[in-house]
């Protein structure tokens, strides 16, 4: 018996208004309420983690930076690559946190070895690397025993703004791409494999939803 996991394909969506959306969606969701992962791009921009140093920003230039309140150092978000936020209840699927990450980890190399590219993770530094290159970063926030944030996932984009940063707070990381490593360049085609992994690893059946942040009641005062 699996579990239905929401799957909403949002297009190109700025930062901070799905921040806000996820943010309020966990702050207001029951324990009835299905899980969903949304899909979406992001005009460039560059954003720190909670515990994020400026100093590995190196130089923004045009992009803005945005401090937020996820895990993890700086990163990168542009056009051409996937953006994935999963707002999972992680009790109700058995998960901890730390097997959290190791499944979207191994989601990402599941779809990429569907077009035969190796991969694995590194131990203490999340994401997902091919040789000595990252083409997936994780950044993730569990609340209330619910996760939100989540992972980007370099498809076919423009590489150039990595280096004004040290990616993941790592100096000198080189960061690569899907369409670099002979994969294609659209994409939905990778999105589509990685909603079937992503399923696949936490025991959901995808149920395909409005393309569309979804509405959410306001927040009650406490």
């Amino acid at each position: 018996m699996t579990l239905p996991l929401n799957v909403r394909r949002l297009g190109r969506v700025p930062y901070e208004t799905s921040w806000q959306a996820m943010s309020a969606f966990t702050d207001n969701r029951t324990d009835d309420t299905v899980d969903e992962l949304w899909l979406l791009e992001h005009d460039p921009v560059f954003t720190l983690g909670q515990a994020g140093l400026e100093e590995h920003v190196l130089f923004a230039g045009d992009i803005p930076v945005v401090r937020v309140d996820r895990g993890g150092q700086v990163t990168y978000h542009g056009p051409g690559q996937i953006v994935a936020y999963p707002m999972i209840n992680l009790r109700r699927v058995g998960v901890g946190v730390r097997e959290l990450v190791c499944k979207i980890e191994q989601a990402i190399i599941d779809t990429l070895g569907d077009w035969n590219i190796g991969a694995a993770r590194r131990e203490g530094a999340p994401g997902v690397y091919t040789a000595d290159a990252k083409v997936a970063a994780l950044g993730l926030r569990v609340r209330r025993g619910c996760s939100f944030h989540g992972l980007a996932f370099n498809i076919n984009m423009d590489l150039e703004p990595f280096h004004r940063i040290n990616p993941c707070g790592y100096k000198g990381l080189e960061v690569t791409q899907m369409v670099d490593l002979g994969g294609p360049s659209r994409l939905s085609d990778v999105e589509d494999v990685l909603v079937q992994e992503f399923c696949k690893q936490f025991g959901f059946h995808a149920v395909e939803s409005a393309p569309i942040i979804p509405e959410l009641p306001a927040r009650v005062a406490v």
